[in-house]
């Protein structure tokens, strides 16, 4: 049974929320409709980052911006997940979005891109819409985090 659009990414968020408080980290959703950050951390070595949220349940991610500096992006799959199955994990930082904009920019020179990293489209439209394949490398890829012990995968 799919999410409803307007649960959607809140599901995403306690997702996201609740792994990181298994990581004894402390993790505060934030609550409105203009926000840039959806979880303020405060990690167990006392760090404090900023996670952004996207979740989805269909093919994409769609309009995902740049993360703050110092910030994380997160995007949750729900896709093909049933009610009790945990969703999939991508965690991205700065340094790989700028990965990703730039890839995506070779293939699209026609997109505008400000210092913050933010996409533009010719035609108005703001920010990229991602796929698995675009990600995968990021997937479970929570050693990225501050005080997270979690293994990153061996080359």
């Amino acid at each position: 049974m799919p999410i409803p659009t307007e649960l959607l990414n809140l599901a995403g968020e306690y997702a996201v929320a609740s792994r990181l408080c298994r990581f004894c980290h402390y993790a505060q959703l934030t609550f409105g409709n203009r926000k840039r950050t959806d979880i303020l951390v405060d990690a167990a070595d006392h760090t404090l980052f900023r996670v952004e949220v996207k979740a989805k349940q269909g093919r994409e991610w769609l309009r995902v911006q740049a993360p703050r500096q110092g910030g994380f992006i997160i995007l949750v799959d729900f896709e093909h997940k049933l009610t009790e199955d945990p969703p999939d994990f991508y965690i991205l930082n700065l340094k790989d979005w700028i990965n990703l904009v730039e890839a995506y920019r070779q293939r699209h020179p026609q997109i505008q891109v400000d210092e913050n990293y933010c996409i533009r489209h010719p035609d108005g439209w703001q920010g990229l819409n991602l796929t698995v394949e675009w990600v995968q490398q990021h997937h479970r890829a929570w050693w990225k985090l501050p005080a997270t012990n979690v293994e990153p995968p061996h080359a």
